[in-house]
């Protein structure tokens, strides 16, 4: 049995940014637009007008102030309030492989590998770009990896799962060195007409290279134990899919066939599942001094809830690290920004945990060493 380390992350971050005044200006563009078409329907009590949004109960609700986007000139367009992307021929690279690449780039950077050293790449995201072939296998193809590659939807979970897929190989033996890479496209599911959720969600792609311990070309984390829990749940879902043109409205543009949730039901019970799920993990590898918490980046009321259970206090600056005020929620990816922003300053022996958390719902928990 080998030990798993994590030997270099990558962050790939879209250039374009809409601020919270820019997204309030545009949704409330759109409510008087519709508002004024359906007058009639408002003022005969047969519609609710749609109220608008702020900056202000944006980031009392969220602690979001920007987020990250592909496209934010369709986004931002009352007409249109979807992303812009070309369309690319099936020769071209994906969209997401494109995401991919740069930040598998930067994590093989900072591990001291190449490409061609990697023999499993997981794609582990909350949306694919299509159903096959898979997209991990086309990200395998454009950085020459050998061995194998396969795609994992565990939506805002993904990475820590396949984290624990990529560790369990390499303990194994039957994979040497892993990346795991999750490229996350959040605007293209997002219904950004629904004031409840429009803020939310941004783009990015994060990279997470493991390899066995005595492999590692400089200062490593050692994968201790990883842990995985599910319980079923539709209180975020997203009802689209294959099967769609087989429904008797066919491809409609239906509300459930973006990002929906029940917020305040996600929060009352996330929050203890989370916190449990981390503390028993904890207990049960005998870490009672866990130096740092990356958590999944969904809502910083949230974060600070399960912090506070987990440490028994209110965390200090620096031991649950934010990027949410940035980045926004970027899905699979939140947790890993946060461990690749904010590790570099552990010390040899210092104990961190990853965690990530959402639809399914779903939780997955990574215990870390400074090597």
């Amino acid at each position: 049995m080998f030990k798993p380390a994590i030997t270099g992350t990558g962050v790939f971050t879209p250039s374009e940014v809409i601020t919270n005044d820019e997204l309030v200006e545009s949704f409330n563009a759109y409510a008087d637009k519709m508002n004024a078409q359906n007058a009639e329907a408002i003022a005969a009590g047969e519609l609710e007008p749609i109220p608008h949004s702020s900056s202000e109960f944006i980031f009392k609700a969220s602690g979001i102030e920007q987020r990250h986007v592909l496209d934010k000139t369709g986004v931002l367009n009352p007409d249109i309030m979807h992303p812009l992307l070309r369309q690319r021929s099936d020769d071209e690279p994906g969209v997401m492989t494109e995401m991919a690449i740069d930040a598998c780039g930067k994590a093989l950077t900072q591990a001291g590998l190449e490409g061609s050293d990697i023999d499993l790449v997981i794609c582990a995201a909350s949306n694919m770009e299509r159903a096959y072939p898979a997209v991990a296998i086309e990200i395998q193809k454009e950085l020459g990896a050998n061995g194998f590659a396969f795609d994992m939807n565990v939506a805002c979970s993904s990475a820590t799962f396949g984290i624990q897929a990529a560790a369990d190989m390499v303990r194994s033996g039957s994979v040497r060195r892993a990346i795991v890479v999750n490229p996350e496209i959040c605007s293209g599911h997002l219904e950004w007409r629904d004031r409840d959720c429009h803020f939310i969600f941004g783009d990015v792609a994060t990279a997470t290279v493991i390899e066995r311990s005595e492999d590692a070309k400089g200062d490593y984390f050692e994968i201790i134990s990883t842990r995985c829990a599910t319980q079923f749940s539709n209180n975020i879902r997203n009802n689209n899919g294959f099967l769609r043109r087989s429904r008797p409205d066919g491809v409609v543009d239906r509300r459930d066939m973006q990002f929906m949730q029940n917020g305040r039901k996600v929060f009352k019970e996330v929050v203890p599942m989370v916190s449990t799920h981390m503390l028993n993990h904890l207990g049960d590898e005998g870490v009672s001094d866990v130096r740092r918490l990356w958590l999944h980046q969904a809502n910083k009321s949230m974060n600070d809830f399960i912090g506070k259970k987990v440490m028994g206090r209110t965390p200090e600056a620096g031991e649950q690290p934010n990027i949410l005020q940035d980045y926004a929620n970027t899905s699979s990816a939140g947790s890993i920004i946060a461990f690749s922003k904010y590790s570099d300053d552990m010390q040899a022996g210092d104990y961190g945990m990853i965690c990530s958390f959402g639809a399914g719902y779903s939780v997955g928990s990574v215990l870390v060493r400074r090597h």
